[in-house]
């Protein structure tokens, strides 16, 4: 069976532990695209030259070229100004659309069957424009946050109640964004509640509750908090992992229900827009959504997300995109 051709545009710091990790995992061969001279050249090198080490054998190879991602299988799109301290992601909207539509416009010419993820900020807006210019079916064109998200909730309730992460269970929902909506009511430890679990050690529920707000908030804004600390750049290590298990979902075709920023139909009362929902992944990309009742609190919280996707994306439209 021949293996997968995954194409990466952007070789910064996602970029490039993105085709570390696909080698390392044998997911396929990697090509790595930039418009920097040299430098994917200079880090698929690197990687490679790591190769006998790593023990793996796929190719990866670094370019300028665009029409060396033909046929690619998978795109993956970090391509963009990453976020700097001071800066929101809904800053990076016209630069990064200008970027995005020029990346759409070739992946369109080059691979045009490809499942296409997408990374770059503002996330929402910029999986919507790339739907927009290729034109491609909605279930082969979606984003990677809301693992990142999830993953964000479920490490800050590990460290709280002193359990491992690999046993912590909790979504996010919505936009890719301050709005974005953890879902309190499902987080657990392997079935128990985390909530339940909060009340037992603190003995209170209020205090509880203000625990688990603390680490709602903190969700909301980890992005924030790693750009803060980096001062030169954004998180690049867990968003590369994120996609990571989306590429694992395609590439095994394991049909995993993950966190995803899929188009909807009426799903959660949402009717032509990408928000962060739980999707079924496999070979075919989204191959459906999975709706689940929200109580009114969740609900409102949804809709107030949704409502900061359709006003970015109605920014977007007033600068010409």
């Amino acid at each position: 069976m021949a293996r997968q051709k995954i194409a990466l545009i952007g070789g910064g710091q996602i970029g490039g532990v993105l085709a570390q990790l696909i080698a390392q995992r044998q997911l396929g061969d990697v090509v790595l695209y930039d418009i920097v001279e040299d430098m994917p050249q200079g880090k698929t090198l690197d990687i490679a030259e790591a190769s006998r080490i790593d023990g793996f054998d796929v190719n990866v190879k670094g370019t300028n070229d665009y029409k060396d991602i033909e046929g690619a299988d998978i795109v993956i799109v970090t391509a963009g100004l990453p976020r700097k301290p001071g800066m929101s992601r809904d800053d990076l909207l016209t630069t990064n659309a200008k970027i995005i539509k020029t990346v759409a416009e070739n992946v369109k010419r080059f691979a045009p069957n490809s499942i296409v993820i997408i990374i770059s900020n503002p996330l929402d807006a910029m999986v919507t424009l790339f739907k927009k210019i290729t034109g491609f079916p909605t279930n082969r064109v979606f984003g990677q946050a809301g693992i990142l998200d999830s993953s964000r909730f479920s490490t800050f309730i590990a460290w709280e109640l002193g359990v491992s992460v690999k046993d912590v269970n909790a979504m996010v929902l919505g936009g890719h964004g301050d709005t974005m909506v953890p879902i309190v009511r499902y987080a657990n430890v392997n079935g128990i509640p985390a909530m339940e679990l909060l009340e037992k050690k603190y003995g209170d529920k209020i205090k509880a509750e203000e625990v688990m707000k603390s680490m709602v908030d903190r969700t909301k804004m980890a992005g924030g908090e790693v750009v803060k600390l980096l001062k030169t750049g954004s998180a690049f290590y867990s968003p590369a992992s994120a996609a990571i298990a989306m590429v694992e979902a395609i590439v095994g075709d394991e049909h995993r229900l993950l966190p995803v920023c899929a188009f909807l139909n009426g799903e959660f009362g949402v009717n032509g827009y990408y928000v962060g929902v739980p999707a079924v992944l496999g070979a075919a990309g989204v191959e459906k959504i999975i709706e689940f009742a929200l109580n009114e609190e969740e609900q409102a919280l949804l809709d107030n997300s949704v409502n900061a996707v359709t006003k970015l994306i109605a920014d977007m439209e007033r600068l010409g995109f």
